[in-house]
C-alpha cells in the first residue's frame, strides 16, 4: 500500500516551544521530498480564539507557519479555500493539526476531505498529523481523548493504518483523579471492538510509516493493546511491522 505518514503523539512537551520536540523529525520527513508547500488542516483548533472559529483557524495557521517557516516550509491553510476537497488535489503534502478530534472529523466529513485525502495519500501525498491529526489517520476516532463537542456525520476516519492510536497515552491518572485510567478506557474499547489493536502513543513519540514499513521514533516506548492479552511494550527501534499486516 502506498503511504508516507508521520503520526505524532503531541505537539508540545511541558516547558518547550510549540512543535519543539518533533521539529527535526518534520524537517527530516519533508527534506527528501523536495516539497515545500504544505496544505494545513486547522479544524481541530477550536479554542485558540474565543471570537469565532474562523479567528481560531487564523491563529492556528499563524502559529504553525511560524514553526514551519524556520524549516523552510510554507503553510497554506485549507480554511481559506472555497472548495477544500479540490484544494487537496493541488498539494503534495498535508499537515493535520491537533485539538478537538470530534470537530476535526465533523469538518472533514462536511467538506468531503476523508475521501479526498485518502485518495491523494494513495497517490503519493505526504501526510503528517499530531494528536487529533494522528487520530484521523486511523480507521475511526473512537480512541480519542477529546470531549464530543459536536456530532460528526460518522466516526469513520481516513483508515490509512489498520489500527487505532491513543495519543498522549498516560500510564496512570494524575494524582487526586479518581476516574478510569487510560488503560481502562482502552480496554472498554477493546471489549466492543475486539479485532482492532490500539497503540498507546506516549508523548514525545511518533510513528513513521513508509508504505508497508513502520518505525517508532522518540525516547519512550509505546504500549500495544489487544483484546484478551496483556499489553505489550515496544521500544523505539523495535520491529513493529506486524501492525500494518
Amino acid at each position: 500500500m502506498t503511504r508516507r505518514l508521520l503520526l505524532i503523539s503531541n505537539s508540545t512537551n511541558f516547558g518547550e516551544a510549540y512543535l519543539g520536540w518533533p521539529r527535526e523529525y518534520i524537517k527530516t520527513f519533508m527534506e527528501p521530498t523536495g516539497v515545500r508547500d504544505i496544505l494545513f488542516v486547522p479544524y481541530a483548533g477550536v479554542g485558540l480564539s474565543l471570537e469565532s472559529l474562523e479567528k481560531s483557524y487564523d491563529v492556528y495557521e499563524q502559529r504553525v507557519q511560524g514553526v514551519f517557516a524556520e524549516l523552510g516550509l510554507k503553510i497554506h491553510s485549507i480554511h481559506h479555500e472555497h472548495d477544500p476537497a479540490e484544494a487537496v488535489k493541488r498539494f503534495d503534502a498535508i499537515a493535520v493539526g491537533g485539538g478537538n478530534t470530534f470537530h476535526l472529523v465533523h469538518m472533514m466529513h462536511k467538506f468531503g476531505l476523508m475521501d479526498a485525502i485518502r485518495k491523494r495519500v494513495g497517490e503519493g501525498m505526504h501526510y503528517m498529523g499530531w494528536s487529533a491529526g494522528s487520530n484521523v489517520a486511523c480507521p475511526s476516532l473512537k480512541t480519542t481523548n477529546d470531549m464530543p463537542i459536536i456530532e460528526p456525520e460518522s466516526f469513520d476516519c481516513l483508515n490509512l493504518i489498520p489500527f487505532q492510536i491513543n495519543p498522549h497515552y498516560l500510564d496512570a491518572n494524575p494524582e487526586g483523579h479518581g476516574g478510569e485510567t487510560r488503560q481502562q478506557r482502552i480496554e472498554e474499547f477493546l471489549l466492543v471492538n475486539r479485532e482492532m489493536p490500539v497503540v498507546g502513543l506516549r508523548e514525545a513519540t511518533l510513528l513513521w510509516v513508509e508504505n508497508d514499513k513502520i518505525q517508532l521514533k522518540g525516547k519512550r516506548p509505546m504500549r500495544l493493546f489487544k483484546f484478551g492479552v496483556e499489553p505489550e511494550e515496544y521500544d523505539p527501534g523495535s520491529d513493529i511491522g506486524f501492525l500494518l499486516r
